[in-house]
């Protein structure tokens, strides 16, 4: 009985496996002026309304057939939109927005989006079930899962934009423009701090680190900046 139960769980496994091979779109995401793979890049299937987000590498994998119509976002960098000739590897050089970087901290254009309701699915296909192989093993379940603490982080990060906000901090400080955006990448605290310090001793804070950013050279303040993005 056992022999059999486990032949079907193996047999389930791997046609789980196998039906998922098909219809995949495979690449690699690179920062265009460096050539290095870029993590967490949102990318979306707007033809079906599939989405994944890049590995650590920059690879991606993503359920995709010729017309396809794609989109690649990622916080400081230009969209890139494509419509899909085959399903051989793609590589997507994405490059940085100039007028981003020179009016916003790059850490708050962020995409605005409730994810639980946009993509209810996610949080459903995240779910895993013992005697389910497919919410173990699946592609689908394997990506929900990313997704789902992609969204986690994303809803922390907006948190800190919320508070930490272009408005608030030049309010306080003399900064503005490229200076302004310095000041907060080097700066930008912690969600946990941010759930900790409102109000005033975030004003506190944000003063305290104005004074040590006066202390900085240009070049330790360029070097702060590159480290914390």
């Amino acid at each position: 009985m056992k022999a059999r139960f486990f032949t079907a769980l193996l047999l389930c496994i791997f046609f789980t496996i196998t039906s998922n091979a098909q219809n995949y779109l495979k690449g690699k995401v690179i920062d265009s002026s460096n050539e290095k793979g870029m993590s967490n890049v949102f990318i979306k299937n707007v033809t079906n309304n599939k989405i994944t987000i890049s590995e650590g590498d920059g690879t991606y994998e993503i359920p995709a057939t010729a017309g396809n119509l794609l989109v690649f976002t990622t916080p400081g960098y230009l969209s890139d939109t494509l419509v899909v000739i085959d399903t051989r590897n793609l590589t997507i050089r994405l490059k940085e927005n100039p007028a981003l970087l020179n009016e916003v901290n790059i850490n708050s254009a962020r995409r605005n989006f409730d994810p639980h309701t946009e993509y209810p699915e996610i949080y459903t296909q995240s779910k895993v079930y013992i005697l389910s192989p497919s919410t173990i093993f699946s592609k689908e379940s394997k990506n929900a899962r990313r997704l789902k603490k992609y969204f986690a982080q994303e809803e922390k990060e907006r948190a800190i934009d919320q508070a930490f906000s272009i408005a608030y901090v030049s309010s306080i400080v003399p900064l503005r423009g490229v200076e302004l955006q310095t000041f907060m990448a080097i700066y930008r605290p912690g969600y946990d701090f941010i759930q900790s310090n409102t109000g005033p001793t975030l004003a506190t804070y944000i003063n305290d680190s104005y004074k040590k950013y006066k202390a900085l050279t240009p070049e330790q303040r360029k070097q702060s900046s590159l480290q914390s993005q």
